[in-house]
């Protein structure tokens, strides 16, 4: 009699055996996908179709910044660190329970918010502490990590998360008391401006260098110099300051222009001839590009007015928040799951496109006729870059590593 080996049934969901939580990145950048192309369609259907928004505390304009910079960036940020900080740092990444239990917080902060025009400030509360209880699980969970002595090169990762921790709680404690609390929004912007900065300068030389070693064409390696670096970043956060202090004033007109200044000097580094037109390291680039235009728009509408201030706005986040997490993805998700880059064209399809829906959102302010039309347009662009990172990301991020092995090693 022939015997057939027994067919094995792969663990559920919440059995801690799935492949999903083998490395928090999994989950988190699941997350980010999914929340990118259900918020921006909702965002779409409320702008283009009347769709009434959830009534959460603060209205509509708070939901939509408070679910791009805290719902979709938030998990990014913490698929990321998670992974890169122990990558960096030598040391032990998240286990699978403590994965699972990060990724509740992130579900509970969607549901108390959402929930809050409701549910009054029981879910504003609920929401509170689940943001805060995630940002503060993450410093703590990479503290010791940042702290060795390889950690001492990243330790801005350490004051970012712990920025994040600070600008929630002022977030929520203004929406608690009933006060608008757009502005500590705002400020969190700006930490997500420095925090790509700080998250670049690692990622950028190894994907340029690869790049110029392709070409073959004997060029000095790239190098992502820390004054040019720190000079963006100083620049950024002087600016996020003024306008936190004073909105709108002309200080913070002057130094988003010194702003945009910093970045085309820091995008001076990765004028590197041919090898700066291959795909990964020009959809880098462009991250940068999209940066320095978005202040010089701010700065320039801050000092002569004009509706420059909303480009600007949609520019840092529609392109360089979208675009860096778009590239991040394709970059780290493959390679923390076992895979080799994908070559395929979607990659670059799907960068054009988010590049397009920030060109178009920036457009309509200043074309107010046919602003209907550009901001459908620009919510399309994004839903289907995203989309389209989903159907090829979703199954690498979900499945079994090819290689065998169980974890986050790149």
């Amino acid at each position: 009699m022939r015997m057939t080996a027994p067919v094995m049934t792969p663990p559920g969901l919440l059995s801690l055996q799935h492949p999903v939580w083998m490395c928090a990145m999994r989950p988190f950048f699941l997350l980010t996908m999914g929340s990118a192309v259900l918020l921006i369609a909702l965002w779409s259907a409320v702008l283009a179709l009347g769709l009434p928004p959830p009534p959460v505390a603060g209205g509509a304009l708070v939901w939509h910044a408070h679910e791009l910079l805290l719902g979709f960036g938030l998990a990014a940020v913490a698929g990321f660190v998670l992974t890169a900080v122990p990558e960096f740092t030598n040391t032990a990444s998240a286990s699978p329970r403590t994965a699972r239990q990060l990724v509740l917080l992130w579900l509970l902060g969607r549901a108390g918010f959402w929930l809050s025009g409701v549910a009054g400030s029981p879910a504003l509360a609920l929401a509170a502490l689940a943001h805060l209880g995630l940002a503060g699980s993450l410093l703590a969970l990479l503290w010791p990590a940042l702290r060795t002595l390889a950690g001492r090169r990243h330790h801005a990762f350490g004051w970012a998360l712990a920025g994040l921790f600070v600008l929630v709680a002022g977030f929520y404690a203004d929406a608690l008391r009933g006060a608008y609390p757009m502005r500590w929004l705002l400020a969190l912007l700006g930490l997500v401006m420095v925090l790509i900065i700080v998250a670049m300068s690692r990622i950028s030389m190894r994907i340029v260098n690869n790049a110029i070693d392709q070409t073959g064409e004997g060029r000095e390696p790239y190098l992502a110099r820390p004054p040019r670096r720190n000079l963006a970043i100083l620049c950024i956060a002087l600016f996020t300051l003024a306008e936190f202090v004073q909105p709108g004033g002309r200080a913070s007109g002057w130094l988003a222009c010194a702003a945009a200044a910093a970045l085309c000097n820091l995008m001076g580094d990765w004028h590197v001839g041919r090898p700066l037109l291959r795909r990964l390291p020009l959809m880098l680039y462009a991250v940068y590009a999209c940066m320095a235009l978005g202040y010089a728009l701010i700065g320039t509408a801050l000092l002569a007015g004009g509706p420059g201030m909303g480009a600007g706005r949609h520019l840092l986040t529609v392109g360089a928040i979208g675009l860096s997490i778009y590239a991040v993805i394709c970059i780290a998700g493959r390679a923390h799951c076992g895979h080799p880059s994908d070559g395929r064209p979607w990659v670059a399809h799907g960068a054009v496109l988010i590049v397009a829906g920030a060109v178009l959102r920036a457009g309509a302010a200043f074309a107010p006729e046919a602003a209907s039309a550009l901001l459908g347009l620009a919510g399309l662009c994004w839903v289907a870059a995203f989309g389209l990172l989903c159907w090829r990301m979703a199954p690498v991020l979900w499945r079994v590593r090819p290689d065998g092995l169980w974890g986050c090693q790149g």
